[in-house]
């Protein structure tokens, strides 16, 4: 009976030992298996672009079950939409926190997710984007509130940082007709962003790509110190 149990105890260290480095051998491939792209954005004179959105589409790019459950936030503090612009997978669940201590009416009038919040504070409200395309935002009673939701059909996107580079993780296995696709809130069409086909990703991966149009500037700020909803 003693023996038995010994012998059980040693399988059951044994099994565990085995599940233990089946699952590191899990995380280790999983890990290898990402490989970071850097893309850097120029505008058509060859200046580095800030806040451009690069997302990569392909039929055989996996989703990230990671990306699509993540806890995307469109908030309102000191009367302005934080983050500007907000990427989100096709599918994805949005919230819009107000952290002001005054009221908001946010909404939106693009056909891509038209809705409307009506005036809250202490209740955050949320949605669920289920298309692709620019979700331009507004609130109806700071005029001077705008932001953006882009919504993807990728869960594999970055904005461009100060030196106009966006960082994205694909998988290291070889991928056909691999599309970047570009946009920017200064483009003259919102709805059109620019693309690119990629057969072959360089060894260095790192790429650049040049806008083909000029950008607008962005409009500017026309907030005032008052409103009737503090």
């Amino acid at each position: 009976m003693q023996l038995t149990q010994q012998v059980n105890k040693v399988n059951t260290k044994r099994a565990r030992w085995q599940y233990g480095l089946m699952l590191s051998t899990c995380l280790v491939s999983s890990w290898v298996l990402a490989k970071p792209i850097t893309v850097q954005v120029k505008d058509a004179e060859g200046k580095v672009v800030k806040d451009a959105v690069v997302w990569f589409e392909s039929a055989q790019l996996p989703r990230s079950a990671n990306k699509l459950q993540q806890a995307y936030k469109m908030g309102q503090k000191d009367r302005a939409f934080t983050p500007h612009i907000l990427v989100v997978p096709k599918g994805a669940e949005v919230s819009f926190p107000n952290y002001d201590s005054i009221l908001h009416h946010v909404y939106s009038f693009s056909p891509a997710q038209p809705f409307e919040f009506k005036l809250y504070r202490d209740s955050p409200q949320s949605l669920n984007f289920g298309n692709t395309g620019v979700v331009e935002l507004g609130c109806n009673i700071h005029d001077w509130m705008l932001g953006y939701i882009l919504v993807v059909d990728s869960t594999y996107f970055a904005l461009t940082n100060g030196q106009g580079e966006a960082i994205i993780e694909l998988p290291e296995t070889p991928i056909d007709n691999l599309t970047m696709q570009v946009w920017h809130e200064g483009f003259a069409n919102l709805d059109k962003p620019e693309s690119q086909t990629i057969k072959v990703l360089p060894t260095s991966n790192s790429l650049i790509y040049q806008l083909d149009q000029s950008l607008f500037k962005p409009k500017e700020d026309f907030s005032d110190e008052f409103d009737d909803y503090e």
